[in-house]
C-alpha cells in the first residue's frame, strides 16, 4: 500500500501568560503558526515551516495515518482516519488536527 499524505491543520493556540511570567525565560522567537494554517506531510518529512518540537510530538501519529492506521485509542475520534494532537509547549500549546488524505505521498 502506498503512503498517503496527511493534512495538519492548526486548530487552536493557547497562551498561558501567568505561567510564562513565573517560569519561562524570555524568548525571542515564540511559536509563529496561526489558527487555520495548513501543512501537508508527505510521508516521513516534516513540512516546511512546522516547528520541530511539534513535529516530534505528532510524527508517530502522522506516520501511522500515512500508512493506513485508523481508530487510534478505540473510537477516540469521530473520523477514525484522524487525530487531534497538541505540541509539547506547556506555555503556548497548539492543537493540530491530523487527517489522512486520499492523495498518495511521493
Amino acid at each position: 500500500m502506498m503512503m498517503k499524505k496527511v493534512r495538519i491543520t492548526v486548530m487552536r493556540k493557547a497562551c498561558y501568560e501567568d505561567l510564562m511570567a513565573k517560569y519561562e525565560n524570555p524568548i525571542e522567537d515564540a511559536c509563529t503558526v496561526e489558527e487555520g494554517q495548513v501543512f501537508i506531510a508527505d510521508g516521513w518529512r516534516r513540512p516546511e515551516g512546522l516547528c520541530e518540537s511539534a513535529w516530534e510530538t505528532m510524527s508517530p501519529f502522522v506516520m501511522g495515518l500515512a500508512h493506513g492506521a485508523e481508530d487510534f485509542y478505540e473510537g477516540w475520534m469521530k473520523n477514525p482516519r484522524s487525530a487531534m494532537i497538541s505540541c509539547n509547549d506547556g506555555f503556548r500549546p497548539v492543537s493540530f488536527l491530523l487527517e489522512t488524505m486520499e492523495e498518495d505521498a511521493t
